[in-house]
């Protein structure tokens, strides 16, 4: 079965390797997952003043949320921990209180960064805040991929066959955490 599967990218930089990253998992994944970015540039600041009257903006981004399968979280590490605009984006997806875009809606995270121990510190607090949006989380495999450069052209082609096949792999393992998860 095909899935439709958001994917948000935790950096704003159109030039983010993150940003590589999800454009390469678009071209390795599977036939049966069709991956569609979800925006969040233009979120501002959450705050609860917004939830009386919810702007489009973050009407959208609810709307996306929901009209995908699954959602894929694509996250550098900042300063040991996600980026402030994915945490916005999470926020904007979960409020008001009671309609959270994100219950039981499949996830998984990957990220990407030149150090050595890549993303993992991030993935390990967005995994935190994943679990208390009552999102079923894919835990195997982790996806901590280190950054070279020419590992990931910009248009996302993969010049390393075992990085293509891993992310392969794990998109496939993906798919079989949706197709558990939604039955």
């Amino acid at each position: 079965m095909a899935y439709k599967v958001g994917y948000i990218v935790g950096s704003l930089s159109k030039k983010s390797i993150n940003r590589r990253l999800a454009l390469a998992l678009r071209k390795v994944a599977p036939n049966d997952l069709e991956l569609v970015e979800i925006p969040i540039a233009e979120l501002p600041l959450y705050n609860h003043d917004y939830d009386s009257d919810y702007p489009e903006v973050g009407k959208a981004l609810k709307a996306a949320i929901e009209g995908a399968d699954a959602i894929l979280f694509v996250t550098p590490e900042y300063n040991r921990s996600i980026p402030g605009a994915l945490k916005n984006a999470i926020d904007w997806a979960t409020r008001p209180w009671g309609t959270n875009s994100l219950n039981s809606k499949p996830v998984a995270v990957i990220g990407a960064s030149p150090g050595l121990i890549s993303t993992a510190v991030a993935q390990q607090h967005l995994k935190s805040i994943l679990a208390f949006t009552n999102s079923p989380l894919l835990g195997q495999p982790e996806a901590y991929i280190q950054f070279s450069e020419g590992l990931i052209t910009e248009d996302g082609e993969v010049t390393k066959e075992t990085t293509a096949e891993f992310l392969n792999l794990f998109l496939e393992a993906f798919h079989g955490h949706i197709k558990r998860n939604l039955g």
